[in-house]
């Protein structure tokens, strides 16, 4: 399983996770049954499709035994226990529901999946869409650029990780946090703090030059890597300091240079005011 994302649906999100074995989109049950009863209170979402799932039983009907559970993410960032479906369940559940958003949502869950396997077959349309997706969003072309070379860094950077053994997950954090802590001074937790971050993606509110810099510590991280393949934890910890470390004293020598920290509060909404105020 890769971790949960969020879809949208007419802007309202709906948790997904996408089981690699499989090749197929798992939705979040009591999301799905939020879109389509149009209950905006999570708690009234779920006692729906409790009661749902106690009529289905009484009907004989397997569907709400053949969900199963995951842990996805909350609204308050913690993982809890979810009811998850395939589409194809997901089919078979509107049909119990009666609701206006049924054919569309059907239209929608189609799309979703024929976007995944296109993806899946050509990695490049998964790149269009994301750019469309950040220009959508505000952001200007020049910074949705770096962000996508910033996902591409990354990406070979976890590749690395797991090809040296470490685990998804904890041990990915915690070598994130050693490179954070080289580079910028802060772990993720504490620069997400100094922008006045909660949830939200650090990297999608960094300016070009943390974004960089972020970009120089991994991808300096991964080559090291490749030539001395560390094996176990506290050999990779060690490698992500070195790599983190380099960009580290790139940033100072900037900082020495103009006057200015690099390390900056700012975050999407003070960088989409500026880019607008430029426009």
């Amino acid at each position: 399983m890769t971790e949960d994302k969020l879809q949208v649906y007419n802007n309202q999100p709906i948790r997904t996770v996408w089981d690699e074995e499989k090749e197929e989109w798992l939705f979040s049950v009591v999301d799905v049954v939020s879109v389509l009863t149009e209950q905006s209170d999570y708690r009234a979402a779920t006692k729906y499709w409790n009661k749902t799932k106690t009529r289905l039983l009484e009907e004989g009907s397997q569907l709400s035994t053949n969900c199963r559970q995951l842990k996805m993410t909350a609204k308050d960032g913690k993982k809890r226990m979810t009811d998850v479906a395939t589409v194809k369940e997901l089919l078979r559940l509107i049909q119990s529901i009666p609701s206006k958003k049924a054919e569309p949502f059907k239209l929608w869950l189609a799309k979703v999946g024929a976007e995944r396997i296109e993806e899946t077959i050509d990695p490049e349309q998964a790149i269009d869409r994301a750019l469309e997706t950040y220009l959508k969003k505000g952001y200007s072309e020049e910074w949705v650029h770096q962000r996508l070379l910033s996902i591409r860094v990354r990406n070979e950077l976890t590749e690395e990780w797991g090809k040296r053994g470490m685990k998804k997950g904890i041990e990915y954090a915690i070598l994130t946090d050693e490179i954070s802590k080289a580079w910028s001074g802060m772990t993720t937790r504490e620069y997400k703090n100094h922008k006045g971050l909660k949830k939200e993606n650090l990297r999608d509110n960094m300016t070009d030059l943390e974004l960089v810099l972020t970009m120089l510590s991994e991808a300096t991280t991964t080559e090291i890597s490749k030539i001395e393949q560390p094996q176990g934890l506290k050999a990779n910890k060690d490698v992500a300091k070195r790599g983190g470390t380099i960009a580290g004293n790139a940033r100072k020598e900037i900082e020495v240079q103009t006057g200015q920290p690099v390390i900056t509060k700012q975050n999407r909404q003070n960088l989409l005011s500026d880019i607008l105020s430029d426009s």
